[in-house]
């Protein structure tokens, strides 16, 4: 039995981990579903089963490869959740995705590749997120979603009367009616970014029930 074998195999997983656990403190960080321990698990396992998958004469590699790709894509849709009208999570699903592909290419032993895309995961998590922050202050339209139980012409004519008197670009972009309430979704550009405006309208407006940004 030849102990350097197990020795490499342990390296394997101990550098797994240690990746996972960069990754993992980013999202531990930001408080998001899937954290330090979760990314963790998820590069040492898709590691050892990529180690596995090596040493096994009856079962094809490619098959295990491909299950854990699969395995991977319902953990990533967990995280995935919609809130109001937008949708989060896309980011934690993509690094779920990343990190198992790094296990497996250290289970390949494609070291170098490994350490490459680990430098430009780190990169686009903390030395990209000042730049995502700017592009956001940038983004000059936001979509929000109204609910009143006001279902009359008049509660429209209200609104995109208040819209213009203070300038701001709006587009009603569906009208639909559920129960029994009028739900509106309007793409908005107020100017200056000054949204809190319109979210003060919103929240005062004695018609309104709701409404998600």
């Amino acid at each position: 039995m030849d102990i350097t074998i197990y020795l490499e195999e342990a390296a394997q997983v101990s550098i797994a981990f240690i990746i996972g656990a960069v990754i993992g403190l980013e999202r531990e960080f930001r408080s998001k579903p899937a954290g330090f321990r979760t990314m963790i698990f998820i590069c040492v396992g898709s590691c050892l089963y990529t180690i596995l998958s090596k040493e096994s004469n009856t079962v094809s590699p490619d098959r295990i490869a491909s299950n854990i790709v699969t395995g991977i894509g319902f953990i990533g849709a967990g995280v995935i959740f919609k809130e109001g009208i937008s949708v989060n999570g896309l980011t934690t699903a993509a690094l779920i995705w990343i990190t198992a592909a790094l296990g497996m290419a250290i289970g390949y032993h494609n070291y170098p590749l490994a350490v490459v895309v680990s430098s430009m995961v780190v990169v686009a998590l903390f030395v990209l997120e000042p730049v995502q922050r700017f592009i956001n202050r940038l983004h000059k339209v936001k979509d929000y979603k109204v609910r009143t139980s006001d279902t009359s012409d008049l509660f429209k004519t209200e609104l995109e009367q208040f819209f213009t008197a203070h300038d701001i670009s709006f587009r009603c972009m569906k009208m639909i009616k559920e129960n029994n309430d009028a739900v509106y979704l309007y793409r908005i550009g107020a100017p200056k970014h000054d949204y809190d405006m319109v979210n003060d309208y919103f929240l005062k407006h004695k018609n309104i029930k709701s409404f998600d940004v």
